[in-house]
């Protein structure tokens, strides 16, 4: 507390009879003096050196007592001596408080090594310096130094721990290494499509149950797949440039639709509209609603389209080809609006971001090797991240801002990484052949790899969104080997 004794305002005494006090009221001896601004200013100033020879003086909420404040610390002088200079000896150990505090103030401001003001007085203290700077995630007014003692620190998250190892491996016979192909998806019923050859084979991820869906025939095979966003509905796209519409709940073709002279092996949805990208170059808009086989053509890349994706909100459609480049498209246009040209080998590996609007992940193949983030918004190229091999597929978690991108030849490999730092969480191996095939599953935290070697394995990979924060092994042990078909 302010101390009582010392108070920067004054009054002397005058003549007793002066004043109309009570009787029952002592009657101090009072001296009233006028004071010059100058002489104000300098009791203001001089406050600690300065003992009033009146009756105790209270600080109130509007009018603090300054007793205790230590000017000095802010170079404030004063241009006239003090008016008094002869303390009374109990106020000794007030001085010693008042410069206790002082020191403590100065540490906690201007940071432990601020050297003391009668060191250097000529020190400008609001001069930027290294030795003042104090960390900005410490809610402590004494920063975060380790010097001072007494202050507990919040210690540092251990990075979560991902296992290394598939929980589960299937068997995938005549599973194709194609790098332009896509032929696993993971539906939101939790049933994973596979096309083995000239075959579609659904597995059911809670019974472990797999059923064929279709047999093409000898002449045709399956080129890609994709689930529509809700329901049972899966897309087929094969080499003779059609796309077949399948009930998987009934095993039952609902519809068969032309319009591409080449292999399809991109799918996308939605809501009720399927793109699908072909090696004729375009890529075609379905309405599964109307009659027509598509109801508009998109033209633009000069090679095989091998990567199609919807964003989130479902208005914006990214496409990556063969001719090294990027298109962003919306839902009405026939051109592109948006070209991104940098990369410089095949485009097939796209993610848009669940959690912020208009970030989009794209990755090149083997002569390019990067991972680049573009935002659509403002229509910027964000960064660049070399990875040292062909970027076959990227899927960003729906739990926590991380993505997973799988890579082929040198490495066969799938990274998991913490966006936007780009530093890596996990590396998993197992793969012989690179890792073409990628799908996540719907509750968020496990993805399927697939790959030339014939196998589909199973990485438990993200957190729940309940637990996004744990510091566990998420997933257990393996669940065995057992073949899709």
């Amino acid at each position: 507390m302010d101390d009582p004794t010392i108070s920067p305002l004054t009054v002397q005494s005058v003549p007793s009879s002066k004043l109309n006090v009570p009787a029952i009221m002592p009657r101090p001896s009072l001296n009233l003096e006028t004071l010059t601004p100058s002489d104000h200013v300098s009791r203001l100033i001089n406050s600690n050196h300065y003992i009033s020879p009146s009756r105790t003086i209270y600080s109130d909420r509007f009018i603090p007592s300054r007793s205790n404040s230590n000017f000095a610390l802010f170079n404030i002088s004063s241009s006239s001596p003090p008016l008094s200079t002869n303390p009374p000896a109990s106020d000794g150990g007030k001085e010693d408080s008042s410069s206790a505090y002082a020191a403590l103030l100065r540490s906690a401001l201007f940071g432990s090594k601020t050297p003391d003001k009668r060191d250097s007085p000529g020190r400008n203290i609001f001069r930027f310096k290294t030795e003042t700077r104090q960390s900005m995630h410490s809610l402590s007014p004494f920063g975060y130094d380790d010097e001072r003692p007494g202050v507990s620190h919040s210690p540092v998250k251990t990075p979560r721990k991902v296992p290394r190892s598939p929980y589960k491996v299937l068997d995938a016979p005549a599973l194709q290494d194609d790098f332009y192909l896509n032929l696993v998806d993971w539906s939101s019923h939790n049933v994973l499509a596979v096309g083995l050859g000239n075959c579609v084979y659904l597995w059911n991820a809670c019974s472990s149950k797999v059923t064929k869906l279709c047999d093409l025939g000898i002449d045709d095979s399956v080129c890609s797949v994709g689930w529509a966003q809700r329901g049972t509905h899966l897309a087929v796209g094969t080499s003779n440039g059609k796309v077949q519409i399948w009930d998987a709940s009934r095993c039952k073709r609902v519809r068969t639709m032309e319009g591409h002279r080449l292999r399809v092996g991109a799918l996308a949805w939605s809501s009720s509209v399927l793109s699908s990208g072909s090696r004729d170059k375009s890529i075609l808009q379905r309405d599964i609603r109307a009659q027509e086989d598509f109801v508009s053509k998109l033209s633009g890349h000069k090679s095989e389209v091998c990567g199609l994706k919807w964003s989130y909100d479902n208005r914006e459609l990214a496409s990556g080809g063969n001719d090294n480049r990027l298109f962003v498209w919306n839902q009405h246009s026939t051109q592109p609006v948006l070209k991104y040209c940098e990369h410089t080998a095949a485009v097939k590996a796209i993610a848009w971001s669940p959690h912020l609007h208009g970030l989009l992940a794209s990755g090149g193949g083997t002569a390019d090797r990067c991972v680049r983030f573009w935002n659509t918004t403002s229509n910027s190229h964000l960064s660049c991240m070399d990875t040292g091999s062909q970027v076959c597929n990227l899927v960003w978690s729906k739990n926590v801002n991380e993505l997973v991108s799988t890579h082929g030849y040198s490495q066969n490999q799938i990274i998991v990484w913490r966006y936007p730092t780009m530093s890596k969480l996990a590396t998993l191996t197992g793969h012989t052949y690179r890792v073409l095939y990628l799908a996540i599953s719907p509750d968020g935290q496990t993805i399927v790899t697939g790959a030339g070697d014939e196998t589909l394995r199973f990485w438990n990979v993200f957190p729940s969104p309940k637990s996004q924060n744990t510091d566990s092994e998420i997933g257990a042990s393996s669940l065995g080997r057992t073949t899709i078909r």
